[in-house]
């Protein structure tokens, strides 16, 4: 009798162990986010490299990397949002970066139920790894977000140690460009400027922070020895070539070498788990 008792003291202690296990299994799943929206590259690249691209729902008009993201609709225009084309899609976490929503926005979202989290970013090796902790946390799985970040860290230490060096630093004017009529150059603190510094250049305008419109007296002044673009936006200048012949350009370093770059935009802007890629893709270009 003593060794039936035990038997179903152990029965009943197994059956509470999984019990308890499944409550704290329900518990995870329920915290992670099953229908997300995503409103930027970086944000939505990371939630896809933190194995969460299954459960995005939409994105906005920047993410486009990878293909799957990209086949995904869209909820904003141009970076403006509309919470009626969000609430389409029935999301229970909209990502967003920090500022990006007013507070009237972000009242009206929680007023509707839905969990709307700020992601802030910073321009740095940290400022990467914070970023991806942050929407891990954000997503639930913060046991992901700091092994991709972990990971992050190590492959940008890996890539410093091995970026190529030159006599000078080359100065590099970054410019914006979509079509003749909307050009503007990366000044100081913006996130091109640290991805230039990272990959062993200098940004050649110093005089002021941001982005401010492109002008010819400034490109001639800052004297580039590179300049650097988006595919897509010296495509929307009719390419390298026809970009040389712009007023000024022949008269600084870049073009008379014909030291103009084009980049992917995604990859330069995501500050994330692809920073490695970035800087290693930069620095190769730069150090021609």
């Amino acid at each position: 009798m003593s060794h039936q008792v035990a038997g179903l003291s152990m029965k009943k202690y197994y059956v509470t162990i999984l019990i308890i296990y499944f409550s704290i299994g329900l518990q995870v799943v329920k915290a992670q986010a099953s229908r997300i929206i995503t409103l930027s590259s970086a944000i939505s690249e990371t939630v896809y490299a933190l194995g969460y691209g299954k459960y995005l729902v939409a994105t906005d008009v920047t993410s486009v990397w990878p293909e799957e993201i990209n086949r995904l609709p869209k909820v904003s225009r141009n970076r403006s949002f509309s919470v009626e084309a969000i609430m389409a899609y029935r999301p229970d976490l909209v990502l967003v970066p920090e500022g990006d929503f007013s507070k009237e926005n972000l009242y009206q979202f929680k007023s509707l139920g839905i969990r709307v989290i700020p992601v802030r970013q910073e321009f740095s090796v940290d400022g990467a790894t914070k970023f991806i902790r942050q929407i891990g946390a954000a997503i639930g799985d913060k046991a992901r977000g700091e092994q991709l970040a972990q990971q992050t860290t190590l492959r940008i230490r890996n890539t410093l140690n091995q970026l190529k060096k030159g006599i000078k630093v080359p100065k590099v004017l970054f410019i914006y460009a979509r079509g003749v009529g909307t050009m503007n150059v990366a000044g100081k603190g913006s996130s091109i400027d640290a991805l230039i510094k990272l990959a062993g250049g200098k940004n050649a305008i110093q005089e002021f922070s941001d982005f401010k419109p492109y002008t010819t007296e400034a490109l001639i002044k800052s004297n580039p020895d590179v300049i650097l673009m988006f595919d897509f936006g010296l495509k929307s200048l009719g390419g390298k070539e026809s970009f040389l012949n712009f007023p000024g350009v022949a008269y600084t370093n870049a073009g008379k070498n014909k030291r103009i770059v084009e980049m992917n935009g995604p990859l330069l802007i995501n500050f994330s788990n692809r920073l490695p890629e970035a800087v290693k893709a930069l620095n190769s270009q730069i150090f021609q």
